[in-house]
């Protein structure tokens, strides 16, 4: 084969791989619900996909090593500790795509983690370093950080003042992320929790619902259907919460 061959097929290669780096980039974080454990069965996940989360060539996530792939459920997997099942981030992107096809190839960042607490995500804590430093390394082709989603608060629900100092905390953690990111106006959509590891989750939803940062869209859980340890949602649901938190980007 000669050169110019070689040389032809090199600059297709090149054009391919460059025409699937993410233009869009959306940061997942929180806790369970945003990673997911819909279809976990016995600790292991059950490998059913509904349609509204089939995996798309564009439709890419950034794994565990810092690479772009393309995304399919389990999302986060080698990025939460525990085992991952259906979360919302993959109908999210579908449904945005679906209606916004100009927006290009989107790139998930998953970050979030279980079990966590809002003080586990402050400025200089593991979570929040490992999340900016996973968001720094998706910009580095390129692209646009179009949106924080964020699915957290469960775990603030077992003592009332967690509960109470909620919205100080979370206002504090969106201008630190906006900072650090370098993106003032970065678009946040935040779930209200509709479950909790406490008794305080009614106090929770009114102190999220009480958050007044700029260009926040909030999307409420409440009513959409658990998991037997009605605490996680199904799979039905996520896909409804995904839905949700693309109406809520679109409006932006």
């Amino acid at each position: 084969m000669n050169s110019l061959v070689w040389l032809t097929i090199l600059c297709c290669s090149t054009l391919v791989s460059s025409q699937n780096k993410p233009q869009s980039i959306f940061i997942l974080a929180g806790q369970s619900n945003m990673a997911g454990r819909a279809g976990i069965i016995d600790g292991k996940w059950d490998n059913k996909v509904p349609p509204e989360c089939k995996p798309s060539p564009q439709i890419q996530r950034l794994n565990a090593k810092l690479e772009w792939e393309e995304a399919r459920d389990p999302l986060h997997k080698g990025i939460d500790h525990r085992v991952s099942g259906i979360g919302p981030g993959m109908s999210f992107a579908n449904a945005v795509l679906a209606k916004d096809p100009n927006i290009g190839v989107i790139g998930l960042v998953p970050c979030a983690v279980g079990g966590t607490t809002i003080d586990e995500w402050n400025k200089g804590m593991k979570l929040y370093n490992d999340m900016i430093d996973r968001a720094k390394a998706a910009l580095k082709d390129g692209g646009a950080l179009r949106a924080l989603l964020w699915y957290q608060g469960e775990s603030d629900t077992s003592v009332l003042q967690n509960t109470m100092t909620y919205k100080v905390k979370f206002e504090k953690f969106i201008a630190d992320v906006r900072g650090d990111l370098q993106t003032p106006t970065l678009p946040v959509v935040q779930v209200v929790v509709t479950s909790g590891d406490g008794d305080f989750v009614k106090e929770m939803r009114n102190t999220q619902k009480s958050i007044n940062v700029p260009n926040l869209k909030q999307v409420d859980s409440k009513g959409l259907e658990l998991l037997m340890d009605h605490l996680h949602l199904t799979t039905e649901s996520q896909v409804k919460v995904g839905h949700m938190l693309a109406d809520a980007y679109l409006q932006f």
